[in-house]
């Protein structure tokens, strides 16, 4: 498999786990190590270390029913054991609030920006994700 074909595996099985629910990749696939973070576009908006992160992710899926993504025009630049990956990302499904027996449909247009290391495998060791208003 190339290496970009690898790269964008990696990031599939990111938002798949949206679909799947499978929240154990999640721990697979990014970089448990001090020198991971995260910024979101929901708040809390500060740089978040691996384990913040990894909690905010799966409640996040576990919240959306009928989660669907797209990823959109991927730009992988490849620096020898790094790799950033940009793109334009859609984000679907049905925000559920399980307290208030409620749903709302969410449709997200936004960027990502990730990074990934090579160690031996591709994980990511940084996220970047914002909204376009």
């Amino acid at each position: 498999m190339l290496e970009n074909d690898q790269i964008i595996n990696v990031i599939e099985k990111f938002f798949e786990a949206g679909k799947s629910k499978n929240l154990a990749i999640l721990r697979e696939i990014q970089l448990d190590d001090s020198r991971f973070s995260s910024f979101s576009d929901v708040p809390p908006y500060d740089l978040k270390d691996f384990a913040t992160t990894i909690t905010l992710e799966e409640l996040r899926f576990v919240s959306i029913s009928d989660y669907n993504y797209q990823i959109k025009n991927p730009k992988i630049s490849i620096f020898d054991d790094m790799a950033i990956v940009a793109f334009e990302l859609l984000q679907k499904g049905m925000l559920v609030d399980n307290k208030a027996f409620t749903g709302k449909l969410i449709s997200i247009n936004g960027r990502a920006t990730f990074v990934l290391v090579k160690n031996p495998m591709w994980k990511i060791v940084h996220i970047h994700l914002s909204k376009i208003e």
